[in-house]
């Protein structure tokens, strides 16, 4: 064999060597990706085994009338879970009533050259911020300062329409709506930073596209911007309802922590995470067993809101 052969096999040899390094990182690459994906449904199925196995109790002894009843005696062992799911429902959804216009009409605002960049980039730096508050730092601010000051309002509304049910009780420092009051905040970061997102990453085509065809500019915003990122703005909704169904130490300190249901949005009640982040550390027995039944409940509930928030966004996707 001549040295030109010789060298001309070794540089196949080396192009083979170089040309099957990427395909290998590659395959690492992808399966370290699949065994992540894998590793993150296990636990999902290991936190969800480990909330029924210590729930199971409970459930054999309430059985599915533990969803409807408004009993919660741990004298008598007898607990119920219809206040608290009927608290963590209405006060998301009273919270998602204030945040989302409030929130998705920011991220319109700040996507669009209302005000000089430099006025722009501070403004949703600070929003942002939003979302880095501990939770019960917004418990402390509820309690000290936002419920003193909107407490005349409410009390007013109550004088004028204290005749219909949902204002129906006496406004007290510890309610239902000052609490989806401060939820609404807590989730407003999540809404604009989400929509400001999708807003801005629409095509530049459809703006100039409509300009081209007369149309005015809240014209293009409202018929082409906005509903091109209504997927994006309705992922953001989800996302923003989940954290208000998981919210615990704002809504421990300012729900009232009442187990009954009242229709009066003014009245107390009460949370499934705020009652087990008030009652968890005493509990034993039976009704460390209700609270996990109830954790379990509040944990579908969440899983639910994904997968609507995963179905709808799709429906959209598909629409656009």
């Amino acid at each position: 064999m001549t040295p030109s052969t010789i060298s001309h096999q070794e540089t196949l040899i080396e192009s083979s060597q170089k040309f099957n390094a990427p395909r290998l990182i590659d395959r690492i690459f992808f399966w370290l990706t699949v065994a992540l994906a894998v590793s993150v449904g296990l636990i999902l199925l290991w936190i969800t085994w480990s909330l029924l196995s210590i729930a199971f109790p409970a459930i054999a002894e309430f059985n599915i009338g533990f969803l409807f009843s408004q009993v919660w005696n741990p004298v008598e062992d007898a607990y119920g879970a219809l206040p608290q799911i009927y608290g963590t429902i209405v006060s998301s959804i009273v919270a998602l009533l204030f945040a989302i216009p409030l929130g998705v009409g920011v991220a319109v605002f700040l996507s669009e050259n209302f005000l000089p960049r430099k006025i722009l980039t501070p403004i949703a730096f600070v929003i942002e911020l939003l979302a880095a508050i501990p939770s019960v730092v917004y418990g402390m601010w509820g309690i000290f300062v936002f419920i003193p000051f909107i407490l005349p309002g409410l009390q007013a509304i109550y004088g004028t329409f204290g005749w219909l049910p949902f204002f129906s009780t006496q406004p007290s420092t510890r309610q239902l709506f000052a609490t989806a009051l401060v939820l609404a905040i807590m989730i407003l970061p999540t809404i604009i930073a989400i929509s400001r997102d999708s807003l801005v990453s629409t095509p530049p085509e459809l703006r100039q596209g409509a300009y081209g065809l007369g149309a005015t500019r809240w014209e293009t915003l409202t018929r082409v911007l906005v509903p091109s990122a209504l997927s994006g703005i309705i992922g953001s909704i989800m996302l923003a309802l989940g954290r208000a169904l998981g919210e615990t130490m704002a809504a421990a300190m300012l729900i009232g922590n009442s187990n009954r249901v009242s229709a009066s949005l003014f009245a107390p009640a009460s949370t499934i995470s705020a009652l087990i982040a008030n009652q968890f550390g005493e509990a034993s027995g039976l009704q460390r067993s209700a609270l996990f039944y109830e954790a379990l409940i509040l944990m579908i509930m969440t899983l639910l809101v994904n997968m609507l928030a995963e179905v709808i966004v799709n429906r959209f996707q598909q629409v656009e």
